[in-house]
């Protein structure tokens, strides 16, 4: 009982029930217009879907045994002392997909900052791991061109990126059309949230924090597939 009664009491909840009693007072259409969007943007099991849909349709669970490709890890931030949490996450994720590979094989990293990226994974990946880290650029998208002018396409690539990052890193590795399939890093965000008895009468934060981490990631991808055409900023060498 107390799962179900508390998240009713959670200010936008509250604030949920107190938009339907306005909607329900003074009947206005642009209310109600607010109250659906406030609700299916909220709403646990909408979110849920489309938190399944992203993970399914963008990125993979898992690589096959039998890869015989090289890794990509694209940089998080960080600076020349220190390793961020989600450059963490990336690097586990790759140690996990590479483990018992005895074949050679190279990890290339696109950060400004190498040396912590090189040292927390040469502690923690097989000898046979060639790790080649460089700047790639100041943006996803510099990354991707630096990587088009290293790398030759034809060679298997598996990207590690973060989940909120995997739509762009997808988008652009057909753009640049490598052999390459996207690993996404979990995080908080989309993780399915546990979804109760109360759960098609409330709203939950996180989920407004899912879509908005999928809007700027789409429409920064978007932006950039528009303008690509008649600008080259991506190509240009940037600071750091």
């Amino acid at each position: 009982m107390k799962d179900f009664i508390e998240p009713f009491l959670y200010p936008h909840n509250l604030f949920l029930w107190a938009f339907l009693i306005a909607v329900l007072r003074y009947r206005k259409f642009g209310l109600l217009l607010l109250l659906i969007w406030f609700y299916a943007f909220g709403n646990t099991y909408l979110a849920n879907q489309v938190r399944e849909w992203y993970g399914t349709a963008i990125s993979t669970d898992e690589v096959s045994r039998d890869f015989k490709g090289n890794y990509i890890v694209l940089g998080c931030g960080g600076d020349a002392e220190n390793l961020p949490d989600c450059a963490k996450s990336r690097l586990d994720q790759l140690v996990k997909l590479s483990f018992g590979r005895e074949d050679n094989f190279t990890v290339h990293m696109t950060t400004l900052y190498c040396q912590p990226y090189v040292d927390y994974l040469r502690s923690r990946i097989q000898a046979n791991a060639t790790l080649d880290c460089f700047h790639g650029g100041a943006t996803t998208y510099h990354e991707f061109y630096t990587l088009s002018q290293r790398l030759d396409p034809t060679i298997p690539l598996v990207f590690v990126s973060s989940d909120y990052h995997a739509f762009r890193v997808k988008k652009l590795a057909g753009q640049y059309q490598f052999a390459a399939t996207v690993f996404a890093a979990p995080s908080s965000t989309f993780r399915p949230v546990n979804c109760g008895k109360g759960c098609f009468l409330t709203v939950n934060l996180s989920n407004y924090d899912l879509f908005a981490k999928l809007t700027a990631e789409m429409s920064s991808f978007y932006v950039y597939d528009l303008t690509r055409g008649w600008t080259d900023w991506y190509k240009q060498p940037s600071g750091g």
